[in-house]
């Protein structure tokens, strides 16, 4: 009997259990939303960026969305197939740089609705303010590891 409440012990002082198991819990909720529009939380998130910042460079993307450059890559893939994005030579020919494709403007504009529904159903449940300073506590966290 101990050694189970040691082990809990642990389990609920790791920091990083405890933000895993928050941000697969929170991404479920956006996904069922996000489903209805055939994305998952990372491509909406993907499609997001580009829409408000233009194309960019997987570096660029990868580095923003707090990936690695392979990772990101393969994020991007499904996106290229479905033609919501395309992917060409940037300025130096070394780099590739990802562009919205007019569908995908359209797919992230009617998915936006659906982002904007989970995340009332989110607040409505925690709370807007706390929400507000989740956000707050999380990008300190971003910063800092």
């Amino acid at each position: 009997m101990q050694k189970k409440r040691s082990l809990h012990t642990e389990l609920t002082h790791c920091n990083c259990l405890a933000l895993r198991q928050a941000a697969r819990q929170v991404t479920q909720l956006y996904d069922r939303y996000l489903a209805r529009e055939g994305l998952t939380t990372n491509q909406y998130s993907i499609l997001a960026k580009l829409a408000r910042l233009g194309p960019l460079s997987i570096n660029e993307l990868a580095e923003m969305m707090v990936m690695d450059r392979t990772t990101t890559g393969r994020a991007v893939r499904p996106l290229e197939r479905d033609k919501l994005v395309s992917i060409g030579p940037g300025e130096d020919g070394r780099t590739r740089v990802i562009h919205l494709t007019p569908m995908g403007e359209r797919r992230a504009k009617a998915a936006l609705i659906l982002w904007r529904e989970a995340q009332k159903e989110f607040e409505d449940s925690y709370g807007a303010a706390e929400a507000a300073q989740l956000r707050s506590v999380l990008a300190d966290v971003v910063a800092a590891a």
